[in-house]
């Protein structure tokens, strides 16, 4: 024989407890951690890493780096292994054209970088959002590649890339080096 009081309540602690039930809380919209979840599925579905680019629009090596991703021969390259997203972090406050990334100095520091590491800091992650290399020069947090222009740091972000994108072509690693050694010479004359 059925309780229809004992049923309702029971229906009713089944209600209470999945309102009063802690929910995953969707990232803002166009935040940092909206824009690397987004990367992270995408990353996922095409069984890529993600390659976060932190910079800001004052920058002039974060131009240089943007413009090799967006070289047609680059962005080919890069998007063979990478998701690619950008993150504006370190904007002046005078400045009223451009603006942070809500969360993504935060969002930086939780994926490992210093307080101010400069400009562009470079993280890759697989595509669970682990933390697999930087831009440190082989882990020295004092010495950011940014934009690589001394052989050393063009060596590094090669290294980077034989690291975290093993479908990279010796091919295309060798047209990375010949692209960022191009870009080198012209700047050292």
């Amino acid at each position: 024989m059925r309780h229809p009081l004992r049923t309702a309540l029971a229906f009713t602690g089944i209600a209470l407890s999945l309102i009063a039930m802690p929910r995953a809380r969707a990232a803002e919209p166009g935040s940092a951690n909206a824009i690397f979840e987004h990367a992270r599925t995408e990353a996922s579905a095409g069984h890529k890493n993600v390659l976060l680019v932190f910079s800001a629009s004052w920058c002039g090596p974060c131009k240089l780096y943007e413009r090799f991703l967006d070289d047609p021969k680059m962005k080919a390259i890069t998007e063979k292994g990478y998701v690619v997203e950008r993150i504006d972090v370190g904007e002046r406050a005078d400045d009223t054209k451009h603006t942070n990334t809500p969360g993504g100095e935060k969002l930086r520091s939780q994926l490992g970088a210093a307080a101010e590491p400069g400009f562009p800091f470079l993280i890759v992650t697989d595509a669970a959002g682990k933390p697999l290399v930087n831009s440190y020069l082989k882990g020295d947090k004092s010495n950011n590649i940014g934009y690589p222009v001394l052989p050393a740091e063009i060596d590094w972000y090669i290294a980077m890339l034989q690291q975290t994108a093993p479908s990279l072509s010796p091919q295309d690693l060798a047209d990375t080096r010949a692209y960022l050694e191009g870009i080198a010479r012209r700047i050292h004359h």
